[in-house]
């Protein structure tokens, strides 16, 4: 009880993303350069002791009720995911859990569509593939329901549906968005056998977050959202040393063929940690205590997936949308840590990248912030902050060294 006490007095919200250089697409992402708009979905300043997700949807292309006959929606699909990252195909009976606040009414519809638009085999409840519980573990859900958060629970399942399309995915929905209640439905999460847990949310790091690092335990590969709102705008709980800090890039088509590249994308989080210790597997030398972020995904909104969500945001805006943030980068590389195989007992999988680094796709162009060319927001050879070791080919990086 004192722990959630600390976590609620010491949280803030968290700080509005800033303003990020966008791609213009019109159909799919690798159509050509120009300037696109999007915007955060969720209250950016929720209030203490509570986080913000970090969904961005994209606002120049109309969202499409419905696809007709031999289209396809706007956005980044699973068979380009599955390419550009070098994903086999595998993570068959383990499950990744989805940790959000309030009730997604849609979840499980909306899922199916997604999959079934992408030719993904079905995850229902009814074939024991997908399952949704309330913190405690009970099949009641929250009363209260977000249109945000919705969105974000919606580009969550379908990220990993995308990443891992074999995997069991468990929807745990905390009561609200205070840190105390997403704390218990992490730790319902593993305690219903949970080895990947995303978390695409969070708040400015605060005074006493280290407390709050005991909820992620060893043999459990924890990924949250770097943020939004570039450097050095370091959040918790990506800023804890027992969490893979997901970085974002720009994921870009070239044109003609199936090869990706990838830049830091000028959104994506990263910094010091003011108060976390340095992991024993990072010797960078710029920070003194932790350094965010580990690895990177796609999460530029230009670049964003295509997603089914029919819960309208206050825009009215539902059906098929192109969404990005962090909060795609989240769920996409713990989809990756299914597919690699299941933990160490009694590691700390944000550990695994450090000891594989030529597993990893090398980003080094782009800039998230302004540090003097410093690798703490400017993309380089070997680590860097704004994308880490760099992005995933294949999944060598993501299993026990």
């Amino acid at each position: 009880m004192a722990l959630i006490v600390s976590l609620v007095l010491g949280l803030t919200g968290t700080a509005a993303a800033a303003p990020a250089r966008l791609s213009d697409r019109s159909a799919r992402p690798s159509d050509g350069p120009g300037a696109v708009k999007a915007r955060r979905v969720c209250n950016p300043s929720p209030g203490p002791g509570q986080a913000s997700c970090l969904a961005m949807l994209r606002t120049d292309l109309p969202p499409l009720r419905s696809v007709q006959p031999g289209s396809q929606p706007s956005g980044y699909h699973p068979s380009d995911i599955q390419t550009a990252y070098s994903l086999p195909r595998g993570g068959s009976g383990r499950t990744v859990a989805i940790v959000n606040p309030f009730d997604t009414r849609t979840a499980e519809r909306d899922l199916a569509v997604y999959r079934r638009q992408f030719n993904l085999p079905p995850c229902t409840t009814a074939n024991g593939c997908f399952r949704k519980v309330n913190q405690n573990g009970g099949t009641t859900q929250p009363t209260a329901a977000d249109s945000g958060w919705a969105m974000e629970t919606s580009l969550d399942l379908d990220a990993v549906s995308a990443a891992c399309p074999d995997c069991k995915i468990l929807l745990v929905e905390a009561t609200d968005a205070y840190f105390s209640n997403l704390f218990t439905a992490i730790r319902q999460a593993v305690a219903q056998g949970a080895k990947y847990v995303s978390m695409s949310w969070g708040a400015p790091e605060f005074s006493g977050e280290t407390a709050g690092d005991s909820v992620f335990t060893p043999g459990v590969a924890f990924v949250a959202a770097s943020g939004d709102a570039g450097y050095p705008n370091l959040i918790y709980p990506a800023a804890s040393r027992y969490v893979t800090a997901a970085g974002g890039t720009t994921l870009r088509q070239v044109q003609g063929t199936s090869r990706f590249t990838e830049t830091a994308w000028s959104g994506g989080g990263s910094g010091c940690s003011l108060y976390e210790s340095k992991p024993p597997f990072q010797h960078d030398a710029g920070c003194s205590r932790r350094t965010a972020v580990d690895i990177s995904a796609d999460a530029d909104p230009a670049t964003g997936l295509a997603v089914y969500d029919t819960t309208p945001v206050d825009d009215g805006s539902t059906g098929w949308l192109v969404v990005g943030g962090t909060s795609l980068s989240s769920p996409l590389l713990a989809g990756m840590y299914a597919v690699a195989g299941t933990p160490g007992p009694a590691d700390h999988p944000n550990s695994y990248p450090y000891a594989h680094p030529q597993a990893f796709r090398d980003i080094t162009q782009g800039s998230n912030g302004s540090c003097g060319g410093s690798y703490l927001c400017t993309a380089r050879t070997g680590y860097d902050g704004p994308t880490g070791i760099g992005a995933p080919l294949g999944i060598a990086g993501l299993r026990l060294p």
